[in-house]
């Protein structure tokens, strides 16, 4: 939406802001990224959502639609990674198709995971790493927070979850990738930041070793990110176990709630 206007972007105006990028997004097969309006349902495969996009570059957008708007600006924020997911959703796609499976398998469910709900976790400190990873979510959140802004780094991938956040409640949950950095990359304008970012997640995500599980993600309580929800300047808000859950024992994924 206009914040100026009130006025809901129609698709051509999404498609100007598409084209004033200096460089055109490119799919992994080639294709200009352009957008579409919203089809029916395909008949044949090549018309489905991935397949268009990877063999066509045509992005489908719903009107006046958070969800398809928030996708569009994740892909100018991320293009090399959208089009890394869009291209291993394709291939799972082809594999579907040769076997003739009926149901998406784990790894469309992990890309699919991440695409909606991802965050990249950049983290110069492998103590706030493994408190991460732990689910040491109060000592990562609080105690060590003063640390958070030199030495780790979240940067919501997901437009499902940005989607959530335009009426943010406790219980939001992102899926992550953490990727080791330095200190100085971090202290970084963030208009330097992001192509960087942006690289380094669509060559993990280019590789077929990786994202084959949803187990693979780290589980990120977004909204104990300081300075992301006002309730987290208390530190009584991170005593909350129905969504900062005790320290991880076993392989168990909390749920939102």
């Amino acid at each position: 939406m206009d914040l100026r206007t009130g006025r809901w972007p129609d698709l051509d105006d999404l498609g100007r802001l598409l084209a004033r990028r200096r460089d055109p997004i490119r799919t992994a097969g080639g294709a200009t990224l352009k957008l579409v309006a919203q089809a029916p349902r395909a008949a044949s495969w090549t018309e489905r959502y991935e397949a268009r996009i990877f063999l066509r570059g045509e992005m489908q957008i719903r009107e006046r639609n958070w969800h398809d708007l928030l996708n569009l600006l994740t892909w100018l924020a991320f293009p090399q990674s959208k089009a890394a997911v869009n291209a291993r959703h394709y291939a799972a796609l082809q594999e579907q198709l040769a076997i003739g499976a009926r149901n998406r398998g784990p790894a469309q469910d992990a890309l699919t995971l991440f695409d909606e709900g991802g965050v990249v976790v950049a983290s110069a400190d492998d103590t706030l790493t493994r408190c991460l990873q732990g689910w040491r979510w109060k000592e990562v959140f609080w105690q060590r927070r003063a640390l958070l802004p030199a030495k780790m780094h979240f940067y919501v991938f997901g437009h499902a979850l940005y989607e959530k956040a335009l009426q943010p409640f406790t219980g939001i949950t992102g899926r992550g990738i953490l990727w080791t950095t330095g200190p100085k990359f971090l202290a970084a304008p963030l208009e330097d930041r992001l192509p960087v970012v942006d690289a380094a997640i669509a060559h993990y995500l280019s590789d077929t070793r990786h994202l084959n599980a949803t187990r693979e993600l780290e589980v990120v309580p977004v909204l104990g990110v300081p300075g992301w929800f006002p309730e987290n300047e208390d530190e009584a808000y991170y005593d909350d176990i129905r969504y900062f859950q005790a320290a991880r024992t076993s392989d168990q994924i909390p749920g939102e709630r």
